[in-house]
C-alpha cells in the first residue's frame, strides 16, 4: 500500500533534527526547476495576487524562489517529513518514530507537492510555497499545475506499487492534492479514510481534527507496518474508532465522540 499525504503551508527549518536521519534526493528536480524558472519571473505583487498571499508572505516566497538551487545540501534543505509543520505532520510526529518506522514511511508514503510533484518523506526539500490548485501558466501549454504534472504523478505511483503485493493507494491527502493523481492512469485500488467528530448532535468532518487524524493514521500504519486496508480498521489513536456501519469497502470511516 501507498499512503498519500498533502504538504503543509507551515515549514520548520529551525528546530534541530534528530541525529543520524537519512536523506534522499527528490525525484522530479527537472520539473521543479522548470516551475522555479517561471516563478522567478513573477514580482512579489504578482505572487501575492496569484496565491492570495499577504505582501510579507509574497516577499518571503519570492526570495525563496530566487534562492532555490537544483543542488540539494544540508544547508539549503531538510527532509520533507521534518520540514512540513502543519496539522497532518503534528499527528504523524515523524521525529518520534523509530528508525525502522521512518524507513517504512520512505517506501510507503508519498507526499504530493505542487513544486516537487511527489516527495518521499526523507527527500531533501528546499523551502517553498506553491499549492497544487495554483493557476500558474508554465509556458508549456499548461494553464495550471494539474495540467503541468499531467499523468506524471500517477505513473510514479504505479512504478512504486509494482513492488507491492497489494496495489492499493490509501488517500490521506486533500481533494485539492488528490486531483493531481490521474485516476485514468493510476492502476490501483483507492481507499479513502474519513475522520468524523461528534458536534451539534451529529458526526461531521471538522477540518482541524481531520487533518491531524490523517497524520495519526500514517503514524499508525508506519508503526504497524500495515499491508492491507483491513489492518487500518484497528486505528484507535486519540479516541477514534472504526465505524463499520458508516463505512464502505473503499471508504473507511472513523469516528470520535469527545465528552
Amino acid at each position: 500500500m501507498l499512503f498519500l499525504l498533502s504538504p503543509a503551508k507551515s515549514l520548520d527549518y529551525e528546530t534541530p533534527l534528530p541525529a543520524g536521519i537519512a536523506h534522499s534526493r527528490p525525484l522530479f528536480v527537472a520539473q521543479a526547476r522548470q516551475l522555479i524558472d517561471v516563478l522567478r519571473r513573477q514580482s512579489p505583487q504578482q505572487i501575492a495576487e496569484l496565491m492570495h498571499l499577504s505582501d510579507a508572505l509574497a516577499g518571503l516566497n519570492a526570495a525563496r524562489y530566487q534562492a532555490w538551487s537544483p543542488t540539494f545540501t544540508a544547508k539549503n534543505s531538510r527532509q520533507a517529513v521534518m520540514a512540513f509543520n502543519g496539522d497532518v505532520y503534528e499527528g504523524l510526529d515523524a521525529r518520534s518514530l523509530t528508525a525502522d518506522a521512518l524507513a517504512w514511511t520512505q517506501e510507503h508514503v508519498a507526499i504530493l507537492s505542487g513544486l516537487y510533484g511527489v516527495l518521499r518523506p526523507l527527500d531533501w526539500m528546499q523551502p517553498y510555497r506553491l499549492e497544487m490548485g495554483t493557476a500558474l501558466a508554465t509556458g508549456t501549454g499548461a494553464k495550471n499545475l494539474y495540467q503541468f504534472w499531467g499523468p506524471v504523478i500517477a505513473q510514479h505511483l504505479n512504478e512504486r506499487l509494482q513492488a507491492h503485493t497489494t496495489p492499493v493507494v490509501v488517500n490521506l491527502a486533500s481533494q485539492e492534492y488528490f486531483k493531481s493523481v490521474d485516476r485514468k492512469v493510476l492502476k490501483a485500488r483507492v481507499v479513502e479514510c474519513v475522520f468524523e467528530d461528534w458536534k451539534g448532535g451529529q458526526y461531521k468532518v471538522i477540518s482541524f481534527f481531520a487533518k491531524r487524524a490523517r497524520g495519526l493514521m500514517a503514524r499508525y500504519a508506519a508503526t504497524l507496518r500495515a499491508g492491507t486496508p483491513r489492518q487500518l480498521e484497528g486505528f484507535d489513536l486519540e479516541g477514534y474508532a472504526f465505524a463499520p456501519a458508516a463505512s464502505e469497502p473503499d471508504r473507511l470511516v472513523f469516528r470520535r465522540k469527545v465528552g
